[in-house]
């Protein structure tokens, strides 16, 4: 919805908005930046707090610094690396998290993490400086671990954790979540949300645990021991994440969801499917058989780009199909992922 220009602020708000846009030098997103200076304008119609506008600037400025520094890196892909900030150089897992970020950081990903120490600064360690990304909290008992990052302008400082979390999640295509306290959990769970109810984009999730010390598999039983048993969730969410205390199975795991699949795109109600590999009439009939519930009688179809997709050039060099999704059974749309991706032509 486009916000209302601000009752009280003169006849020509409209007209002073663009010229603000034309002083700015915007060429792209008018429309949007529009929305952005109308809104923030209309905080002195409803007569907000100070606390209110502090935390708006506050966000606003926090979130523009982040875009700012992620677009540099905007076709490389990335894992965001969550764990305790607490955990001690000697600790195995610290180990553990320095061999998969380094590793990720030999198949050309770059390892983001929150840039403090414990996990996160094993994380930087093992991508190096130049494969890592930092997004830290400002907190008054902790600092960043390694200040080379923001040296290098690889780094930004975030007041609030909502959007630390919202750049540490949007910006990535794969996660690793390592044992934590009750940030990292919040982290691992908002995770689970955002994939369960379609808010972020399919991405895998690894749980990672150190060999004879599980950790997560006490989660997993009180999930489906609990939450699953209830209803709470359904029992195919399983599905959006994967424990392993092995970190070649880790890599394995993130690598392995794009070893076919490539993104996805709505044209209206239909979900477009991009894939490095064309279904066989064998491979869509068994999609069509086995995700039936899924989407509408219509079912699973070839496609070309769409009109939408040939304006914006989008991924055109790329095989896609196609289906209307109920939207709800994101889980089940994991499970689809997982079979295109082990289709015989993505080995």
């Amino acid at each position: 919805m486009t916000p209302t220009p601000p009752a009280g602020l003169g006849e020509d708000i409209e007209s002073r908005v663009a010229e603000l846009l034309e002083l700015s030098g915007a060429k792209a997103n008018r429309d949007l930046l529009r929305d952005i200076l109308v809104t923030g304008l209309s905080l002195a119609r409803i007569d907000a707090s100070r606390l209110d506008l502090k935390i708006a600037a506050s966000a606003l400025a926090e979130m523009e610094r982040a875009f700012e520094l992620f677009a540099h890196y905007r076709g490389v892909p990335k894992l965001t690396m969550f764990g305790s900030a607490r955990t001690a150089v000697s600790d195995p897992l610290y180990a553990q998290a320095t061999d998969l970020a380094a590793r990720m950081a030999r198949e050309k990903w770059l390892v983001v993490t929150g840039a403090g120490p414990g996990i996160m600064a094993a994380g930087a360690d093992g991508a190096g400086t130049e494969m890592s990304l930092g997004v830290e909290i400002r907190l008054p008992f902790e600092t960043a671990s390694h200040p080379q990052l923001a040296a290098e302008g690889r780094l930004v400082e975030m007041k609030y954790f909502f959007t630390r979390k919202l750049m540490l999640m949007k910006e990535s295509a794969a996660f690793a979540v390592l044992p934590g306290g009750f940030g990292t959990l919040d982290e691992c769970f908002e995770l689970f949300t955002l994939l369960q109810t379609g808010k972020a984009e399919p991405a895998p999730i690894v749980l990672l645990d150190l060999p004879g010390d599980p950790y997560w598999e006490a989660l997993e039983r009180f999930l489906k021991g609990e939450v699953t048993r209830r209803g709470l969730v359904n029992r195919e969410d399983a599905a959006l994440y994967r424990i392993t205390d092995d970190v070649g199975v880790a890599v394995e795991e993130i690598l392995g969801f794009y070893r076919n699949y490539h993104s996805r795109r709505f044209v209206g109600t239909t979900m477009v499917i991009r894939c490095r590999f064309a279904p066989s009439d064998e491979e869509l009939a068994a999609l069509n058989e086995e995700f039936s519930d899924i989407c509408s009688s219509k079912g699973i179809w070839r496609t070309g780009p769409l009109p939408p997709e040939r304006a914006g050039r989008d991924h055109l060099e790329l095989k896609r199909f196609a289906l209307e999704f109920d939207r709800r059974s994101h889980g089940r749309l994991r499970m689809l992922i997982d079979t295109i991706n082990r289709w015989p032509a993505s080995s």
